[in-house]
């Protein structure tokens, strides 16, 4: 092809940069029924805020249930402590309790006797009932 008609052939490919450069005729404003202009700027925004407003609900009811879940556990962790505490208590008390002077004395704050021992009752002490 010869340089004339291939630049022939592409200013007909092309359209000319005259009519890119004229400016386009306003678009029509599209009206609502009380004769005012739809601002899409606006009606764009006020959807984003709505999908905004939607996601932060949907975080709402999660986010109150793990506060309800988190103070329910620190109150469970409080209980568990408590327990392990008379847990320890009631082992050394356990312990105690094999040796025979602590299972005599106990013995004897029930008011038990050793066989072949004689029991006696004094009454009418001061804190007596």
């Amino acid at each position: 092809m010869s340089p004339a008609r291939q630049s022939a052939a592409h200013a007909r490919a092309r359209p000319s940069t005259q009519r890119r450069e004229q400016q386009r005729p306003p678009r029509p404003r599209v009206v609502a029924g009380g004769g005012r202009a739809i601002r899409w700027d606006r009606v764009g925004r006020v959807a984003l805020l709505v999908v905004l407003l939607g996601v932060v609900a949907l975080y709402v009811g999660p986010s109150i249930s793990f506060l309800h879940t988190y103070k329910e556990a620190q109150a469970r962790r409080g209980e568990v402590r408590a327990l392990q505490a008379e847990n320890a208590r009631l082992r050394a008390r356990k312990q105690a309790l094999k040796s025979p002077a602590t299972l005599e004395r106990e013995a004897r704050r029930l008011g038990l006797v050793k066989p072949g021992e004689r029991p006696f009752v004094v009454k009418g002490l001061p804190g007596d009932k």
